[in-house]
């Protein structure tokens, strides 16, 4: 059924006000200007636009003129609402969500309306809500990872601000304890508080009120990470941090305090001499790195991402990706082209499956690093790729270009494999035969996460229930 437009609706409605507000029937109208009850009807319910000189008829019949008929406004409330609700309904959200057409007959109550196109404002609020949140949220992802990309990702003030706060205690030679951390916060004037009940949209709550940090359990598996939450939590302090106005300046704050807690994890002071040593033995390695000062190997990376071209002369790149292929986060500054949307972004996008990335998640031994050249349109690169397992499959993937291949471990791989992404014949296209033999017996269940369709919880700070944060709060002030 054919939408009407909303000027031929809006056509309709004041000939019906009109027509009812001096008692004509349709079909005393009708007889007045020689048009059957039907069409009249048509007309009214703007389906269909009469002709100039029907309607110079029917300004004559109902005793007015055309350009009474013609306003922009509607001529009464319930004509607003129906106005509104046909608009509603005519939209492409009222399809795609699967939702049943409503008629405004004269049948439904004014106040029914009225609450039929307020539920209808409210979704298609929450729905463009949702929408502009995502545009925002690429074009604010791009706009910093090429920001990044133009200081080699080296963040010279947030580097002196970590190392001027690991300078301010002393502390034991070797890797960034707990103990340490706590001290660090001391200094700082927080405590550092393991719960188990923080709320399932937030990582840490600092209670400014009370110096407080909560963190979760001290139990928890893989508890390394805890050392970062908490300095990513001081970070905010330390780089006095405000409540962020838009969802931008939240992702410019991740950035800031994921890359403080990374110099104080692996500070910049012994790191870059503990790497310009392994370049001149031409033996860098992640996983030296990553032991060394007792971090993630995706922390190794970011790290090593960091310092390498402005302290070793080393163009990088670095990705981590899921099982599916598709980006998490990524930088480079050493010319790899990412694959990308319409509006620059590379978040969620999936990387060739020729790449390394990709290819490590077939390796027999997953608890080395996974070598790799991988030939691209762009040039020939070189990685290292670490896999595990959090909640799905990932992969960490440091890359260089082939030139600089000679200062790693790995260098000497024999795997190589060619990719000519974006040219959908490299690996977007199925095995042709393969097609041909399953396209119409293949009916796979796609696995959706419910992140992808559900919108951020709205409030202060973007994916935080502020209601469950408030309520934490008071528990455990109330506690303490």
């Amino acid at each position: 059924m054919t939408s009407p437009s909303p000027a031929v609706f809006l056509l309709g409605q004041w000939i019906r006000h009109m027509r009812t507000e001096r008692s004509m029937t349709l079909e005393v109208l009708g007889r007045a200007v020689s048009l059957a009850p039907s069409q009249l009807s048509m007309i009214e319910n703007g389906l269909r636009e009469p002709k100039f000189s029907v309607l110079t008829r029917i300004a004559a019949a109902l005793g007015t003129d055309v350009a009474t008929l013609t306003q922009d406004e509607p001529p009464t409330d319930r004509a607003r609402l129906e106005l509104e609700l046909a608009h509603y309904q005519s939209a492409p959200m009222l399809e795609r969500l699967g939702l049943p057409r409503i008629e405004s007959r004269r049948s439904l109550p004014d106040d029914a309306l009225a609450g039929i196109v307020a539920l209808h404002a409210a979704l298609d609020a929450r729905v463009r809500e949702s929408a502009a949140t995502q545009v925002a949220g690429r074009q604010a992802m791009t706009a910093l990872r090429l920001e990044g990309q133009a200081i080699d990702n080296y963040h010279e003030d947030i580097e002196d601000r970590a190392a001027d706060l690991m300078a301010s205690i002393d502390r034991p030679a070797g890797p960034l304890t707990h103990h340490t951390v706590a001290r660090l916060a001391e200094h700082l004037g927080y405590r550092l508080v393991h719960v188990d009940d923080l709320p399932a949209s937030t990582r840490t709550i600092t209670d400014r009120e009370n110096g407080v940090i909560y963190l979760p359990p001290a139990t928890t598996p893989g508890g390394h990470g805890l050392r970062s939450l908490a300095l990513q939590a001081l970070a905010h302090r330390v780089l006095q941090h405000r409540e962020p106005a838009d969802y931008a300046e939240f992702l410019r704050q991740r950035i800031e305090i994921t890359t403080f807690a990374a110099a104080c994890l692996v500070p910049r002071d012994t790191a870059v001499p503990f790497l310009l040593d392994a370049k001149a033995e031409h033996d860098i390695a992640l996983e030296d790195l990553r032991d060394a000062y007792g971090v993630t190997h995706e922390t190794a990376a970011h790290r090593f991402t960091s310092l390498a071209t402005r302290f070793l002369d080393l163009p990088v790149h670095f990705v981590r990706i899921r099982r599916s292929g598709a980006v998490v986060k990524a930088y480079e500054n050493d010319g790899i082209v990412f694959p990308s949307d319409a509006e620059g972004g590379i978040v969620g996008q999936i990387v060739c499956a020729k790449w390394a990335a990709r290819t490590a998640f077939a390796s027999r031994n997953r608890s080395r690093e996974h070598y790799q050249y991988t030939d691209t349109p762009t040039g020939t690169y070189w990685c290292s790729v670490q896999t595990g397992t959090d909640d799905d499959e990932f992969s960490i993937t440091l890359g260089t270009p082939f030139a600089h291949a000679k200062w790693f471990r790995g260098r000497e791989t024999t795997v190589r494999r060619a990719s000519d992404c974006p040219d959908p014949a490299c690996c977007r296209r199925p095995d042709p035969a393969l097609e041909q033999r399953w396209h119409a017996s293949a009916w796979p269940s796609a696995k959706l996460g419910e992140h992808v369709l559900a919108p951020l919880p709205t409030g202060r700070f973007p994916g935080v229930d502020d209601g469950e944060v408030y309520r934490f709060l008071e528990s455990h002030a109330a506690a303490d």
